[in-house]
């Protein structure tokens, strides 16, 4: 039985090798994955440009993007945090763990949002590692830093001890820079506009992208969850044969 080669990014993990298989994670498509999406105040804020539109609407259009191409392909789940009954650090909803073919739930859900609340993103994240029973991947997307008292570093630190089959990739989506550093213990470990969450990709052996627009979040999503079958590379590779 021919067997795919699944391609993360640029990446490529070849059911020919013979070495073994990397330290982190499932390879290739195999890997369960969890979206964490971030769906706090801040992402229905306008950009300096009045004309621009919020980021909520953004995100939207670049997940109704990527999502076709991905989830045939794997198996993912999703957590949302922000809007919700609780107060405004309590509201992270876990909103069905890994499934296949999960595009139109995915976009469903990610559409009906009304941005609100805050940024417990450690505790989110926490809990997709949980979901997952801290094997696979999961992709934090964020427009900003934790501000809600966790500590991404001190997870990834954990993680990279007590996970070593878990990555966390971490996409800053016109992160927005908090200086309310009680709030954020960690915060400034990085500056540059940067996310105090890309430490949890830092320390998992993840990939931290930092994004602007539609287009480079839609390739983003593509880069951390998504994977080219082998019969798409043939079309410009030809067939090794027997492999």
């Amino acid at each position: 039985m021919r067997m795919p080669i699944c391609l993360i990014g640029a990446a490529a993990l070849s059911v020919a090798a013979v070495s073994p298989p990397p330290a982190r994670g499932l390879s290739g498509c195999a890997a369960d994955a969890m979206l964490v999406f971030d769906a706090s105040a801040s992402m229905a804020e306008l950009g300096f440009d009045i004309q621009d539109t919020t980021r909520i609407v953004d995100a939207r259009h670049a997940v109704r993007r990527a999502m076709p191409q991905i989830a045939p392909y794997r198996r993912v789940g999703l957590i949302t945090y922000g809007p919700g009954p609780l107060d405004a650090c309590s509201n992270i909803d876990l909103r069905f763990a890994p499934a296949p073919d999960a595009a139109d739930r995915i976009i469903t859900a990610i559409d009906g949002l009304q941005p609100n609340g805050l940024t417990p993103l450690t505790n989110a994240v926490r809990r997709a590692a949980g979901v997952l029973r801290q094997r696979g991947i999961v992709v934090l997307v964020t427009d900003g830093n934790e501000t809600c008292g966790g500590t991404p570093c001190a997870l990834g630190t954990e993680f990279a001890a007590i996970a070593p089959g878990l990555t966390v990739h971490v996409i800053g989506f016109k992160v927005v820079a908090d200086f309310f550093t009680w709030d954020s213990p960690e915060a400034k470990t990085y500056a540059d506009g940067k996310t105090v969450a890309k430490c949890l990709a830092d320390r998992t052996g993840g990939m931290f992208v930092s994004t602007e627009t539609v287009d480079e979040l839609a390739e983003a999503l593509t880069r951390t969850l998504g994977c080219a079958l082998i019969g798409r590379a043939q079309q410009t590779t030809p067939s090794a044969g027997g492999a």
